[in-house]
């Protein structure tokens, strides 16, 4: 059982055993070994500082919108059949297909910045699946940060508060964090969850400095009540246009 960075270590550089790495489809291992793992489940450790200034949110299948202005951040809040199919990154690294990862490097020539991946987590399911969604997300965005050279954004993403005991876990020295609202204003129960997991995110996050929102609300005061609490401990709350954010302010108009 490959438990600790020393051990993989020795393992993938180890020349008698390198080809089970790829034997095993443990190719991910050349990213993980590039941070440290951290908490209960070993989760990859990210980091993004402060600095970083987004000012336009691009969906993963809108590629137009990529480079639409010089701080736009690609995100990946759509379904996981769409971000993370049988021919998604995932499967591209974890398979070390050299031909799909070519695709995806040309896919993002250029992009600056990016939300990591935000793969489902669902309350009804086996948490072991919703662990290893985490994991996933988290190996695409060391991906992402070593082979496109780009600046990964954590994304805060959870099922109920029994994924706060993990959802922050390698992500202590991170200044800037992200959040969706989409799908947590329909009721009152998502409403208040994400509201505990802006707080528990604020509480436990000391070098916390940033949130970046993701909201297809056309009321931007009402997506920033939601962040009150992390307003008034200092961090700076932004939230960048996207397009249909755009589209229903203009619905708004007309």
């Amino acid at each position: 059982m490959l438990k600790n960075t020393k051990n993989i270590d020795i393992f993938i550089n180890d020349p008698n055993t390198f080809d089970l790495k790829d034997k095993l489809n443990l190719n991910y291992l050349d990213y993980t070994n590039k941070t440290h793992a951290a908490g209960k489940y070993d989760l990859p450790s990210l980091m993004c500082p402060k600095e970083i200034k987004i000012d336009y949110l691009a969906l993963y299948s809108d590629l137009k919108e990529y480079h639409l202005t010089n701080h736009t951040a690609v995100c990946f809040y759509q379904y996981d059949k769409v971000i993370n199919g049988k021919n998604g990154l995932w499967s591209a690294i974890n398979y070390n297909d050299k031909k799909l990862l070519a695709q995806y490097k040309e896919r993002f020539n250029g992009v600056k910045y990016f939300i990591e991946p935000d793969l489902s987590q669902i309350g009804d399911i086996q948490q072991a699946e919703n662990i290893h969604r985490l994991f996933v997300s988290r190996v695409i965005a060391l991906w992402l940060t070593f082979e496109i050279d780009a600046l990964v954004i954590p994304n805060i993403t959870y099922s109920n508060e029994k994924s706060f005991e993990y959802m922050l876990d390698g992500l202590d020295e991170t200044e800037a964090v992200a959040f969706s609202t989409k799908g947590s204003l329909k009721n009152i129960y998502q409403k208040e969850l994400l509201k505990k997991a802006i707080i528990y995110t604020t509480n436990n996050l000391r070098n916390l400095k940033k949130i970046i929102v993701y909201s297809v609300s056309k009321d931007d005061k009402s997506i920033r009540e939601l962040f009150d609490y992390a307003i008034s401990k200092g961090i700076e709350v932004v939230i960048p246009q996207n397009l249909l954010k755009t589209r229903n302010n203009i619905k708004q108009m007309i």
